[in-house]
């Protein structure tokens, strides 16, 4: 990844991974002080008050990382694509309710658009999952975009297997890693962890 590599960033409301994905991009902003950061919001994540990450909070993390103020609309979020706006575009986190969306075509906010017009581009997309029922009704989702052409993952594992059977989660220490490899075109691997 160089260090003007252009990062697309959406966020979707898994809330409590909200500190973790922070941290991961606060590691990657270190590590390549000169790379653009552009965040998209979802509306959940514009708008609900959660114990985690209060929407306020969240957009202040949000201006201390990037130099541009986040895309919060869905006509903000489709010139991603015709202007070429970005290198590389990442949902972290990406819930079920987002993956299944993106497995199905649907574009009913700024993170979808976001992705959705970067695709057209043939482009990379990359998934940090953070999903309750991945290995549940999610999982025919993640197959199919497993097997679609430039959408990648973050490495994933159970965080829960006992409490939380379906619940997936990536590793978002491998975030930089799998940002290198989504950008040269393969998935990281072991996908599974």
């Amino acid at each position: 990844m160089g260090s003007q590599t252009k990062v697309g960033i959406g966020l979707t409301g898994s809330f409590c991974t909200f500190e973790a994905v922070f941290n991961a991009l606060q590691q990657l902003r270190d590590d390549c002080p000169d790379m653009l950061l552009q965040f998209v919001l979802s509306y959940h994540t514009q708008q609900v008050h959660n114990r985690f990450s209060p929407p306020e909070n969240t957009l202040q993390r949000c201006a201390a990382l990037s130099k541009s103020p986040p895309i919060l609309t869905i006509d903000a979020a489709e010139p991603v694509g015709p202007k070429r706006l970005l290198d590389i575009f990442v949902i972290a986190p990406c819930t079920g309710n987002t993956l299944a969306k993106l497995a199905n075509g649907i574009t009913d906010t700024p993170v979808l658009m976001a992705a959705k017009s970067h695709l057209r581009n043939g482009r990379p997309l990359l998934i940090s999952l953070a999903s309750n029922d991945a290995l549940g009704l999610n999982l025919k989702n993640i197959g199919t975009l497993l097997n679609t052409k430039h959408v990648y993952f973050v490495p994933f594992g159970q965080d829960d297997a006992a409490g939380k059977p379906n619940s997936l989660v990536a590793n978002v220490a491998l975030l930089s890693a799998a940002m290198n490899a989504a950008l040269e075109g393969r998935q990281l691997q072991p996908l599974v962890i």
